[in-house]
């Protein structure tokens, strides 16, 4: 209901008699009372429809429009790339346990009292309110600081769901939650029960009790901070790839041939060997060339099957591409060394080009050293001659593809100068895309 009143309507009440009886005047003259009429204002309330707000001192009609948009900025913004390099450094369960029970124990009475019973008191609820505060601080701190996945860059969040496991991530924050709000519950539980002691012994009993059952909560439940540790760790350890810097991704069937490129072409060192899945993660490596920088991923390599058989380190390659401004470097093996069929690479591959067709995109042919005249057919191959594209991919490539080899150094030399080209390309429309949202910012 507002403060506020209107006149409602105008009425005529009677007044009160000005006399009672008749009063007698002069030569028959009589005063005959009679009641006379005054406007009186009634008021009703009003229902109040419109909601105001205060700006510098006075009250303003508030636009829930407004109020909207206000909620929206405030609400948090989604992060770049680099949200893992400022995790905060977790201690080992063991070390915060160990910590704050040496500094509780230091915590000393409060001057000036003479009774045993009240000084142990104070000492006891002094020492209890010491240790949760020391144990719950930087369980708050934790998880106030590590990111909540929502509001994380998109190639990011698909690292934590990959790489830790879809939803292990909230479980842990949410159990070290859990750890800290029942370490303060019991922690002032005890603490007030000390306070209320009766006598000395009574109140030492109380503290030596409290200081136990905290110390068994967190020594049962505190294997949640090792955890968040380990995640932390892990975090950290991801590639931290910069979006205003060009970058090659090197893309393919397994075991084909990605990481010993990656090893021509830039400073990464990934690790090179004879079986498929090789390289476990997304590995980066850096470029100089004419005196700018670029960047070089190697991926894991895709299978033929859809993306719900897809295992994680698939899934890894496909969020590259999918949340990242890259190249493409496309790396194709015919030999049949990769242990996959040409006709088999040739599927994925149109796949790829097709769902991936935004990328400026390479192709290479690995391995031209170990190409034979007659193209590789594996027995579980389905021999369709009509198919001309796949009859000319078993033996070329795809039209304009690299013949390289890295054992007999073929290639090589045009490998580095179409890499160039290619990264220049990409940093040209990275700097076309950064324009275009400086405009459209300038414009709203």
């Amino acid at each position: 209901m507002s403060g506020t009143s209107s006149l409602f309507q105008l009425w005529q009440f009677p007044s009160s008699s000005l006399f009672s009886g008749r009063s007698k005047l002069s030569k028959g003259l009589y005063l005959v009372p009679v009641r006379v009429l005054y406007p009186v204002s009634c008021f009703c309330k009003q229902m109040q429809t419109t909601t105001y707000e205060i700006v510098k001192g006075s009250y303003v009609v508030s636009n829930t429009q407004d109020q909207q948009e206000k909620k929206e900025k405030l609400a948090p913004e989604v992060e770049k790339i680099g949200a893992f390099q400022k995790l905060p450094m977790v201690m080992p369960s063991v070390d915060i346990l160990h910590s704050a029970l040496k500094k509780a124990k230091r915590v000393s009475p409060t001057k000036g009292i003479v009774n045993l019973a009240k000084r142990e008191r104070n000492r006891g609820a002094k020492q209890l309110d010491a240790l949760m505060k020391e144990i719950a601080v930087p369980l708050r701190t934790y998880k106030e600081n590590f990111p909540n996945k929502r509001y994380l860059h998109p190639y990011e969040r698909s690292l934590i769901e990959l790489t830790l496991g879809d939803g292990n991530y909230e479980e842990v924050l949410g159990k070290l939650e859990a750890l800290r709000k029942r370490v303060v519950s019991v922690g002032k539980e005890h603490a007030s029960l000390c306070a209320k002691s009766l006598s000395k012994r009574e109140a030492e009993e109380r503290l030596n009790e409290g200081m136990k059952r905290i110390e068994e909560i967190f020594g049962r439940d505190g294997k949640a901070v090792d955890e968040l540790l380990n995640i932390a760790k892990t975090l950290r350890a991801m590639p931290v790839i910069n979006l205003e810097t060009p970058t090659l991704c090197l893309v393919g069937a397994p075991n084909v041939g990605k990481s010993s490129l990656v090893r021509v072409l830039s400073t990464g060192k990934p690790e090179i060997c004879n079986y498929p899945f090789t390289t476990r993660g997304i590995l980066m490596g850096h470029i100089t060339l004419s005196y700018q920088n670029f960047q070089v991923t190697d991926t894991p390599g895709i299978l033929r099957r859809s993306d719900e058989d897809r295992n994680n380190l698939e899934k890894l390659t496909l969020a590259v591409l999918t949340h990242l401004p890259t190249a493409v470097l496309y790396v194709h093996d015919l030999s049949g060394e990769c242990g996959m069929s040409p006709s088999d690479q040739f599927l994925i591959y149109k796949e790829m080009r097709e769902r991936f067709s935004s990328h400026i995109w390479l192709d290479i042919v690995s391995k031209c050293d170990l190409l034979q005249a007659s193209p590789v057919i594996f027995a579980t191959d389905e021999c369709n001659i009509d198919d001309v594209e796949l009859v000319r991919y078993r033996t070329m490539g795809p039209d304009g593809a690299l013949h390289v080899s890295v054992k007999n150094e073929i290639g090589l030399h045009e490998l580095k100068n179409r890499v160039h080209e290619l990264l220049v390309s990409q940093s040209e429309r990275i700097r076309n895309q950064k324009s275009k949202e400086e405009e459209l910012e300038v414009s709203s």
